[in-house]
């Protein structure tokens, strides 16, 4: 009697979910190579500008839903998006910049000085102290920990565009690919710049990091 093989089909892998990160544009003069935190500031006209490119350059991306921060110059980073693009928004406050307590308003050379720490040691201040009178680095990823999770959770196998800060990638950066925040200082996170994650079930990956599409893109 002659026995049939049974061929089994592996399972298909289940589809990554795609995190595209992207930071606000260029901010208003005054607030340029200061510790903005948690001034709500506006875009600089060059900023708008990224902003209008950025869109565009969105459109022959598949995004499914858009998270962003509450903060200002988030919000005119976004517009032209959602006006360009048709997506609405899911604004959560725990995307905000973190808060720099009393580094706030101050450039890099007054931080320094008043502080006694090298300007390149920022990130490890905060990690290992906090900021005086704002957000220590536990404090920090206790608030955008929940908010990534829940994203995850809820937009598995989609593509899922944040909008948010410099601080906020750089902390979703550590805690996806399991590094102290100290460590991210070695990536460059750009005014109006896009970090795409994969987040595959065996890793997550890193496929774009810090594609600027206003001078990439633009002659």
């Amino acid at each position: 009697m002659a026995v049939s093989k049974v061929t089994r089909k592996k399972p298909a892998e289940s589809a990554a979910t795609r995190l595209l990160l992207i930071r606000h544009g260029e901010v208003e003069a005054r607030y340029q190579n200061k510790f903005g935190g948690w001034i709500d500031m506006d875009l600089s006209p060059n900023g708008k500008r990224q902003a209008k490119i950025l869109a565009d350059y969105l459109r022959c991306k598949t995004i499914d839903v858009v998270y962003a921060s509450p903060m200002r110059r988030v919000q005119q980073t976004l517009a032209p998006t959602l006006k360009l693009n048709g997506h609405s928004q899911t604004i959560l406050d725990g995307l905000k910049e973190i808060d720099f307590g009393d580094w706030t308003g101050l450039g890099w050379p007054e931080v320094e000085k008043k502080f006694k720490f090298a300007s390149h040691e920022w990130l490890e201040e905060i990690h290992f102290r906090g900021v005086p009178n704002g957000e220590t680095a536990k404090i920090f990823r206790g608030r955008v920990e929940p908010c990534l999770r829940k994203i995850i959770a809820k937009h598995r196998g989609q593509n899922v565009a944040v909008f948010c800060h410099g601080g906020v990638i750089r902390m979703i950066l550590a805690i996806l690919l399991k590094l102290p925040l100290p460590k991210t200082n070695q990536f460059d996170i750009e005014y109006a710049g896009i970090t795409q994650v994969a987040l595959h079930p065996h890793m997550n990956e890193v496929e774009l990091l810090n594609f600027t599409p206003w001078r990439d893109l633009v002659a």
